[in-house]
């Protein structure tokens, strides 16, 4: 991540179980409270919507990284 303002929403995402209620419930109005691009908003969005919000012991990541174990 380049932008110190994505580092943040991240930070913040996986720090606060408040504003990862208020993201999982209404990403947009997460992503409205940082200098996002528009770019930055849609890889945030794309990957939410492809895995969810995933954390270290979630199964979306296990199914994801899984399939690819064999090539590490």
């Amino acid at each position: 991540m380049k932008s110190q303002s994505m580092q943040d929403l991240v930070k913040k995402i996986f720090s606060d179980e408040k504003t990862k209620a208020q993201f999982v419930s209404d990403p947009e109005s997460v992503l409205s409270e940082y200098n996002l691009t528009e770019p930055e908003k849609k890889a945030m969005m794309g990957t939410y919507f492809k895995l969810g919000l995933v954390t270290g012991d979630s199964r979306q990541l296990e199914a994801e990284v899984g399939p690819m174990g064999l090539w590490v």
